[in-house]
């Protein structure tokens, strides 16, 4: 085989995939490990066996390999993405000594390190003084030495999850830059650990020796070791290039590389992005995202139970829809979409803030979901379209957020994720933003996005602008109605809008009560 490979990677939150893509974008082998559901031992934690993704990721590499023989002689490099947020404690010998905690998990702790008069009075004066106690609260790294501390001491090395898979694939300590999202004491804006004299330090109990090395995206972090190629099949010596988290890797794989193109991806957690050359916080406070091109930011707004919404009222709610869609062979979205057909848009005055999970800044800390407008005549359907505008008016509320920011308007939409598999949230995200939408041509996009990265990085395509119109194209495009945009637009900017602002206080009383 001449064509040149290249096999992405992507650890997700319920699967682990392997993916090998040439030079055109096209998926030309593809394998896929469901994961187990994570332990919750206590309610709002969230916690997984690191040991369980590196098997799954073997799995995968070894079914790629089983149903493709003599590809792997094809493949020029190796890249990774993985779910952000989720951490791993390893000891001196590499090995592991707690399960992971998952960016799922809401655990916190009061117990934290003590910044010092001078930074708390900065942060009050700033009025950033509740925003910095959440922070040092929500840090993985200062619950574990606040409640057990013989487990921190141990604690050799902290690494996010891309971190453990990439040293268990190379045997270094080393990790992309662009993967570093999540409460450790990272200089967003260069891009690189902080410097010894930043308030993250003392913010956060984590110590510079417990970190790996950074590599920017589309270096070369080190190659597939011999033991790794053992137990994954990859060729030993392979390089593996850093790429990004799955997000970021998600917006590249979707095209959007300006300021101009929007990116909405329907995952667990629902997110708006857009890719900047400039260092622009869509919140005070809150950094841009590193973006899988070197040098980039990912300005962008989350809602952080997104699609996971989607599950939960399947769960919850969708019985008969679950077994039909198993009988069926079908995804239950697809079948709930049946379901909603002919319920009208603005779901007969049921109106949804899909707040489920607290934010930081907007929705504050003391949010919680909210519906309205319930009549008699509301079903089960109409609670379940209320959901899809619902995530979808957030988004847009996050678009106009961003674009106030930046200065740029949003001319271009794409939209990926699990939930862009459904015709209806693809129609309904089109009416409530009043634009078309357009999918990427495959549902791996986060692995595409790392893949685009390791051509460049590995001198397969010289240049992003390049990468990407060869690997990425559109796929179809669906368009606004218009009766339906009107109905959204007023329900939007007459009732959505100033939902928060009104609940806010009740939120507040229902917290501080409670």
């Amino acid at each position: 085989m001449t064509e040149e490979l290249i096999l992405a990677l992507d650890a997700g939150t319920q699967s682990v995939r392997a993916v090998l893509f040439n030079l055109n974008g096209d998926v030309v082998a593809w394998s896929k490990q469901i994961l187990p559901q994570w332990e919750v031992p206590r309610p709002g934690w969230a916690e997984f066996d690191p040991e369980l993704y590196w098997q799954m990721l073997c799995r995968a590499t070894n079914s790629l390999w089983r149903d493709n023989p003599g590809i792997a002689g094809a493949v020029r490099g190796v890249t990774l993405t993985a779910q952000r947020c989720t951490l791993v404690n390893l000891d001196d010998a590499g090995g592991v000594l707690r399960p992971a905690i998952l960016w799922l998990d809401q655990r916190e702790t009061n117990i934290v390190p003590g910044l010092g008069v001078g930074w708390r009075t900065f942060f009050k004066l700033a009025g950033l003084g509740e925003t910095l106690s959440y922070l040092q609260s929500q840090s993985e790294a200062n619950w574990i030495k606040a409640h057990q501390p013989e487990i921190w001491e141990r604690t050799h090395k902290f690494l996010f999850l891309s971190g453990y898979l990439v040293y268990r694939l190379t045997g270094v300590y080393v990790d992309s830059a662009g993967c570093q999202v999540g409460y450790v004491p990272f200089d967003y804006k260069n891009q690189r650990w902080a410097k010894p004299s930043d308030w993250k330090w003392r913010a956060i109990c984590i110590e510079p020796r417990q970190l790996p090395e950074l590599a920017a995206p589309g270096q070369t972090m080190a190659g597939i070791s011999r033991e790794a190629s053992g137990l994954t099949g990859i060729p030993p010596g392979l390089p593996l290039v850093a790429a990004a988290a799955d997000k970021a890797c998600e917006v590249l794989g979707s095209g959007c590389v300006d300021l101009h193109q929007g990116s909405i991806s329907y995952g667990t957690t629902a997110t708006i992005n857009v890719t900047s050359s400039r260092y622009i916080e869509p919140l005070p406070l809150i950094p841009p995202y590193p973006g899988a091109m070197a040098g980039s930011y990912n300005m962008e707004v989350q809602i952080y139970r997104g699609f996971w919404l989607v599950s939960w009222f399947i769960r919850e709610f969708g019985l008969s829809e679950r077994l039909e869609a198993q009988e069926g062979n079908l995804a239950p979205e697809e079948v709930l979409d049946r379901v909603i057909d002919e319920i009208p848009p603005g779901s007969m005055g049921l109106l949804l803030q899909p707040y489920w999970s607290p934010g930081l800044r907007r929705p504050g800390l003391e949010a919680k979901g909210a519906v309205i407008g319930f009549r008699d005549i509301h079903t089960r359907g109409h609670f379940y379209r209320a959901v899809l505008e619902g995530l979808a008016y957030a988004l847009r509320e996050g678009k106009e957020r961003i674009e106030k920011r930046s200065r740029q308007k949003i001319t271009e939409l794409r939209v990926s994720g699990g939930g862009s598999r459904s015709r209806q949230i693809m129609q309904i995200t089109a009416d409530v933003f009043a634009m078309p939408v357009t999918r990427p041509h495959t549902w791996e996009a986060s692995a595409l996005g790392a893949a685009i990265v390791a051509a460049v990085g590995l001198k397969l395509m010289p240049d992003y602008k390049s990468a990407v119109a060869a690997m990425v194209r559109c796929g179809d495009t669906v368009f606004p109605d218009e009766e339906s945009v009107h109905i959204y637009e007023k329900l939007y900017s007459r009732a959505y809008k100033h939902l928060y602002r009104r609940l806010k206080p009740l939120y507040r009383s229902i917290m501080d009560i409670t």
